[in-house]
């Protein structure tokens, strides 16, 4: 089982638990009060920096009811932390938009992560034709 340093920057946000069973998605929290209008950008603190074992990256994502209880969305999609950000100021944060005035709170939880192994090494071997059949394109069921 990997092992992952953890740095808290406030003693104001709960502490990071896995629930094994439940999901192997972590909830991160703000860690201030964050105040936004519609159309604000923000980069919000997490409270935490982590020193992510080598050969893994962390996906963060908003969690399905963040949008809906706060109206915001993240604007990289899915962020990924590598495991180079390890310093000890290398706080995690959430970068968001605000699609309506809202206020999010210390503590709340915003998104959440998991960790993944990294991709291997791969090498594209390019060729004229692939040789499977054609199924009609993107989005395509392959039904015609």
């Amino acid at each position: 089982m990997p092992q992952i340093r953890i740095k808290y920057f406030t003693d104001k946000i709960d502490k990071l638990e896995y629930i094994a069973g439940k999901s192997d998605w972590i909830d991160l929290r703000a860690s201030e009060e964050v105040e936004l209008k519609a159309g604000d950008f923000k980069l919000i603190p997490l409270g935490v920096a982590m020193e992510l074992p080598q050969g893994y990256e962390a996906h963060l994502v908003p969690r399905s009811s963040t949008f809906k209880n706060y109206g915001i969305l993240q604007t990289n999609s899915c962020g990924i932390i590598d495991c180079t950000y390890c310093g000890d100021e290398d706080m995690w944060r959430m970068p968001v938009y605000a699609t309506r005035d809202t206020v999010i709170h210390v503590n709340d939880r915003i998104c959440q992560f998991r960790i993944v192994e990294n991709q291997p090494k791969i090498v594209f071997d390019e060729v004229a034709s692939l040789g499977n059949a054609n199924r009609g394109g993107f989005g395509s069921t392959g039904k015609q």
